[in-house]
């Protein structure tokens, strides 16, 4: 059943197979969030089908004039507990961005299931990461560090924790790469509004993150909603959209196409719905 999956996910995407073929762009990467896929492709949550969603953005990625040098997907893989046939169809969703030499990094949320992901994925439990115990690396690229959190505390309830131990390595790396702009992507958005919906230990996420200079944008999902802010220091705030589906009626889901400039970041808001009024928003992020 799993080769046959694969097979059904190769041939839906198959006009754009050919971006194996296409120069490749170190500066474009595709950002994903909220993809909340479930084993079963039939599945839909709140008037939406996720996999279809999900391969209707696909075939925007592999599409592009030239290949992005990576995807991210910041969390919240799975549908709703992170239950291994989930994976089973993200791995499948995912072989024709892979085939095509597109990277992918994989970022875990609330919905995960940490053990059940690396169960899926051998080869990123395999990865040497600088915890063991966290879906955490470092991607060193040209013009920007990108750092990737685990903010899973514990599956199935909505707000999120970094931790001691990931905010100290964090800070040593960090320390140790200043001499390039960052970016952090996590899940889970800052809670500093009292509330219980987003990163517990926001505050101390902050101390670590805003007076480092280097560190340009926090890039997030978890509330499906596209949303841009700058915080008094300077540093932006990078709400993805959800793949999946919105919370709010009128909001857009999809993906965002970023490319990394010397002194910023371009952003342009690709909706599912072609014909949403926010869909080919471009919008031009200075570094602090």
């Amino acid at each position: 059943m799993r080769r046959s999956l694969a097979a059904g996910a190769t041939l839906a995407l198959r006009p754009s197979l050919l971006a194996d073929t296409k120069p490749p762009d170190e500066h474009s990467w595709a950002l994903l969030s909220d993809t909340h896929l479930a084993a079963d492709r039939a599945t839909v949550a709140r008037g939406i089908n996720m996999n279809d969603h999900f391969l209707a953005v696909a075939r925007e990625v592999l599409a592009l004039p030239k290949r992005p040098a990576g995807l991210f997907l910041t969390g919240d893989c799975a549908y709703d507990t992170g239950q291994p046939g989930d994976y089973g169809l993200l791995g499948d969703l995912l072989a024709p961005i892979r085939a095509s030499q597109i990277p992918v990094h994989l970022t875990l949320g609330n919905h995960d299931h940490r053990e059940r992901f690396w169960d899926a994925f051998p080869e990123e439990k395999k990865a040497k990461r600088p915890l063991a115990s966290r879906q955490v690396s470092l991607l060193q690229t040209p013009r920007l560090n990108w750092f990737l959190l685990d903010s899973l505390e514990i599956t199935h309830s909505t707000p999120g924790l970094i931790g001691r131990e990931q905010l100290d390595w964090l800070a040593g790396a960090l320390d140790a790469n200043a001499d390039r702009p960052a970016a952090v992507l996590v899940h889970h958005n800052p809670g500093i509004d009292g509330g219980n919906m987003g990163l517990k230990d926001t505050i101390n996420f902050l101390e670590v993150i805003r007076p480092r200079k280097q560190v340009k944008a926090y890039i997030y999902g978890h509330t499906h909603n596209w949303k841009l802010e700058q915080d008094p220091s300077g540093l932006h705030l990078v709400n993805l959209p959800p793949v999946a589906y919105v919370f709010r009626e009128g909001n857009p889901s999809g993906w965002v196409h970023a490319n990394i400039e010397p002194a910023g970041m371009t952003l342009e808001l690709r909706c599912i719905d072609t014909t949403h009024k926010d869909h080919g928003q471009v919008v031009k992020l200075a570094w602090r």
